[in-house]
């Protein structure tokens, strides 16, 4: 595979493999910090740091493993920690004085996330990150249970309790 070969590369000190697992990873992994910043600008930082983060960890303690899975349990301790010490701190004055930027291919995006993120708000935390995951980052089963720690078939048992709950919110009206 060639993720394999791009971490044994990087393991041995080849920077241009680095470039390349950057490229492969970066977007979706700034989506799923962005479900978990207050802006795009922090989940950027966020993004930045989690690569930062695996870097430092693969030369350190052996890397093994799903790397994918890797980046996100970095992403979703990375949001955590950035949460609890700078997300609520402050707000750079040049950032109140940015205009908002319309940009209209992404709208239809932005609107599908505003809409998973609704049906999702009224669920337990751990069961969130697990809609988040399938729906948000289109992650397999499989895939998600290595983030978040659980067994596949709770992860599966989850989601499908998850899709009832907002299934039942849709049908009640609780949401427009």
């Amino acid at each position: 595979m060639r993720e394999e070969i791009l971490i044994k590369k990087l393991q041995n000190g080849d920077a241009s493999a680095l470039d390349e697992l950057i490229s492969m990873y970066y977007q979706e992994i700034l989506r799923y910090c962005i479900w978990h910043a207050p802006d795009r600008t922090q989940a950027e930082d966020a993004a930045q740091e989690t690569f930062l983060k695996a870097v430092k960890y693969l030369g350190n303690f052996g890397f093994s493993g799903k790397f994918r899975a890797f980046l996100y349990k970095i992403a979703a301790n990375t949001c955590i920690d950035m949460q609890k010490n700078k997300w609520n701190q402050y707000t750079a004055l040049e950032d109140l004085q940015k205009e908002p930027s319309y940009v209209e291919k992404d709208f239809k995006n932005v609107e599908e996330e505003l809409v998973i993120c609704s049906l999702v708000k009224n669920l337990e935390l751990k069961d969130q990150e697990i809609v988040l995951l399938r729906f948000g980052q289109n992650l397999k089963l499989r895939e998600i249970a290595e983030i978040v720690g659980l067994p596949m078939r709770t992860v599966q048992s989850r989601l499908k309790v998850s899709l009832k709950v907002i299934e039942k919110e849709m049908k009640g009206g609780n949401l427009r």
